[in-house]
């Protein structure tokens, strides 16, 4: 307790104090508000951003890529999407459904398109899709075999599968008027150290491609240097090979010994497996593809790759109540005449549409 003087100067001081006290009171309130204002409760973690592909490209090709960055590709245009009833398109993808073991395959194609239509039609039947278009604008319309425009469209593609090697996706380029009736990969993969495996229009005597006239229209090749440097010496040739065909260009190519010179392991398909109209395959039990070469029009292709499928869902039917395919006489089973592509060289090219 205070004591106070005469001079009564204790509640002087007293109320000093108090207000002091009052004072840090204040104070302390504050401080503790400050804190409670400032801190926060911990938000959740925010998501890492995804890589972004480096362009459209990219972007369509890691969609459709198996684990191993292996992709099927097959390009079209508006001629490719459009019939008056069935579309070549529509006749290829009916291949995948009506083929063994090639539905899963369809999950990883890409459909490269040459214009909007056929860009619009890939969209609308929800596969894959990438729009290619060149400096001279979208390629509409058919492009008949060996015309300028068709020479011109064959070179668009080689450079965009050159894009692909160079991002490092190995891939089966297919032509779309190609029927998948089973899968390929077991046939390709017998030969794990091949770069490049390729179809031909006949096979003569052995694997090697200078033995055979060679087709670009199913090959399948493995990215690495040695492919790349194949594509970019391919490609380098387009402006030296006026009036030549990517194919006839590769085939010279071979020829003079770039395979050798580059050193790669290059294997001609059979056609037993790797058919076409150029040369039938003689087994429907080993019969993997059918390719509507040695056909001039679209309208002729689709017409007799009808007839294949009309071919090969007879010899499923007739397989089907016979689970062993080995006792099936295959020689009872033959493809039907290839009649509307071969009436097709006798039409004009300017009537052919």
């Amino acid at each position: 307790m205070c004591n106070c003087n005469a001079n009564m100067d204790c509640p002087k001081n007293s109320i000093g104090n108090f207000a002091i006290a009052l004072l840090l009171i204040e104070v302390v309130y504050l401080c503790l508000s400050c804190q409670f204002q400032t801190f926060q409760w911990p938000q959740p973690p925010t998501k890492a951003l995804e890589a972004v592909p480096q362009d459209d490209l990219e972007a369509a090709l890691s969609k459709a890529s198996m684990p191993n960055k292996t992709v099927i590709i097959t390009i079209v245009n508006k001629a490719y999407v459009e019939g008056d009833d069935t579309s070549m398109l529509d006749l290829f993808l009916e291949s995948f459904w009506i083929g063994e073991g090639t539905r899963e395959m369809a999950d990883h194609l890409l459909v490269v398109a040459g214009d909007q239509t056929a860009y619009d039609r890939c969209i609308f039947r929800r596969l894959h899709c990438y729009k290619m278009v060149g400096e001279d604008g979208d390629m509409e319309g058919e492009k008949l075999y060996m015309s300028e425009d068709f020479i011109e469209m064959m070179w668009r593609r080689t450079l965009l599968l050159l894009h692909v090697l160079e991002r490092g996706y190995s891939f089966i380029f297919t032509d779309t008027d190609v029927s998948w009736l089973r899968n390929p990969f077991p046939r390709l993969t017998t030969n794990l150290t091949a770069d490049l495996q390729i179809s031909t229009d006949k096979f003569l005597s052995s694997h090697r491609p200078e033995d055979n006239s060679i087709n670009t229209g199913f090959y399948f090749v493995r990215s690495n240097n040695k492919t790349i440097a194949l594509f970019q010496t391919w490609y380098a040739m387009k402006n030296n090979s006026i009036g030549k065909k990517e194919q006839d260009v590769l085939s010279d190519l071979m020829l003079k010994g770039i395979f050798r010179q580059l050193g790669l392991e290059v294997r001609a398909l059979h056609t037993l497996y790797f058919s076409g109209f150029c040369q039938d395959s003689k087994d429907f039990r080993a019969v993997t593809t059918v390719h509507a070469n040695c056909c001039r029009s679209i309208s002729a292709k689709v017409a007799d790759l009808k007839a294949v499928h009309r071919d090969w869902r007879r010899f499923k039917a007739a397989t089907a109540t016979n689970k062993t395919v080995t006792d099936v006489d295959a020689a009872t089973f033959r493809w039907s005449a290839h009649a509307a592509c071969v009436n097709s060289w006798n039409i004009p090219m300017n009537t052919v549409g």
